[in-house]
């Protein structure tokens, strides 16, 4: 027992008068187990030389390949009511079927006729906009009417104008007969003067030629002031010219000035039209979010807001759809050290929670209940959980996955590295070493491997 005492007991107690201890103290054993132990030794040294897949080992779930295919919850753009449910928790919908229908809580859009009443606000204001539009109209033709009456009477203000200088050359040629007369009257004068006082002339003939040269200055004063009312007729022609550009002007400044009024008037009403438009567009599709609808085909997972009459924000999940067509896929998980060994388009081996399997992670070939799978996106920053986040989907060249898999379960994945040989793996796995790293040539794992 405890072998205290100095007193040995199978020195004085035999054994050999017992039927059992014949059975077992004989020296056959030594040789039977001796020859197992070799053979042991033998096969456990051939199984040290067997080829060994490494491998990385991740735990993940399934998703889906597609992010338009993943469950999703459907909300709603606009605050409001539940009103009436069309569904409940798994119906299958169609895309387009009507899940539930809400009301508006916002007193802006109480009025059932909004819509309506937004339509009739715009044929107004459309109508206002055509009558801004023919006074513009008419004040252009009044215009157009005001230019071509100035050019007329411009026209014939220039023409007046003419007219006067024409007779100040006129009347400025009469002006140089009168004064060339009343030289000549004057030397008549003069010389019956001379001829009377010799004696030659009658003093008659002397008050006929003083008379004629009274005539005749009479005539080149009258002349003057012809030639001077001439001029004056040319300033004032000069004078009407500025005062028919001058009216004109105003007029049709005037005019002008009422057009722009006019126009922008218009122009304020097309963008009242524009607005009431658009608030029109805004109310009709409003309504239609009154009604909301199934976004894609699929299935009811979850109606999170229940009742009849409980109100909302706009954006708050409603209710919860699961796509009824979707490409399953695996979201798994490795360690940043093992990162480097995972390439596009690496096999990998998976096993299902809830399908039963014989996984020998060395050993692909032997190992039952696994599905095979293909990396087809690798995440470029590493997840909360401190692990990079791996994607895969089915192996076109394995068995197809099982239709009853749903996503949200888990999976265990192996990923398939070098072929080595066991004694290697094990000399690894004592040192912590990483597994072998290597690089496709090609960037596809898959390229690398057959070319080994």
């Amino acid at each position: 027992m405890l072998n205290i005492s100095h007193n040995k007991l199978n020195q004085k107690v035999s054994l050999e008068g017992f039927a059992s201890a014949k059975r077992v103290f004989h020296k056959r054993h030594h040789k039977h187990f001796n020859r197992f132990l070799l053979a042991f030794a033998l096969i456990g040294f051939i199984i040290l030389f067997l080829p060994w897949t490494q491998n990385i080992n991740g735990k993940g779930y399934l998703t889906t390949l597609k992010p338009d295919q993943r469950p999703q919850s459907i909300q709603s753009p606009i605050p409001g009511r539940i009103e009436k449910w069309y569904v409940q928790e798994g119906d299958e919908v169609k895309k387009g079927d009507t899940i539930l229908h809400i009301s508006e809580i916002k007193n802006e859009y109480f009025d059932p006729n909004l819509v309506e009443r937004t339509g009739q606000q715009i044929k107004a204001k459309s109508a206002s906009v055509s009558s801004y539009e023919g006074k513009v109209k008419a004040l252009q033709n009044q215009m157009a009417a005001l230019s071509n009456e100035r050019r007329l009477k411009l026209e014939q203000a220039r023409n007046k104008l003419i007219q006067s200088r024409l007779k100040v050359k006129s009347d400025s040629i009469d002006l140089e007969a009168a004064n060339t007369n009343i030289k000549i009257a004057q030397r008549q004068y003069d010389r019956i003067v001379q001829l009377q006082s010799e004696g030659l002339k009658a003093i008659t003939d002397v008050e006929q030629k003083r008379l004629k040269l009274q005539e005749t200055q009479a005539k080149l004063i009258s002349q003057e002031n012809k030639l001077l009312a001439a001029r004056n007729e040319v300033i004032n022609a000069q004078v009407e010219i500025n005062r028919v550009q001058n009216e004109y002007t105003n007029k049709i400044s005037k005019a002008e000035s009422d057009m722009f009024t006019a126009q922008s008037s218009q122009f304020d009403s097309e963008a009242q039209v524009t607005k009431l438009e658009n608030e029109f567009t805004n109310y009709s599709m409003r309504n239609e979010m009154y009604y909301i609808r199934a976004p894609q085909n699929g299935f009811i997972n979850k109606a999170i807001q229940g009742g009849i009459g409980q109100t909302f924000k706009e954006g708050e999940a409603l209710v919860g759809i699961m796509p009824a067509n979707i490409d399953m896929a695996v979201e798994t998980y490795v360690e940043p050290l093992d990162l480097p060994l995972i390439h596009l388009g690496e096999e990998v081996r998976i096993q299902f929670d809830g399908w039963p399997a014989i996984v020998f992670s060395g050993w692909p070939n032997v190992s039952y209940g696994t599905y095979g799978g293909k990396v087809v996106a690798i995440e470029r920053f590493i997840s909360d959980n401190g692990k990079y986040r791996i994607l895969l989907s089915p192996d076109p060249e394995d068995h197809n996955w099982p239709e009853a898999l749903r996503a949200g379960s888990g999976a265990t994945t192996i990923a398939l590295l070098e072929d080595v040989p066991i004694w290697y793996e094990l000399w690894r796995q004592l040192n912590g070493f990483p597994p072998n790293y290597y690089q496709p040539e090609d960037g596809m794992a898959e390229t690398a491997k057959k070319e080994k």
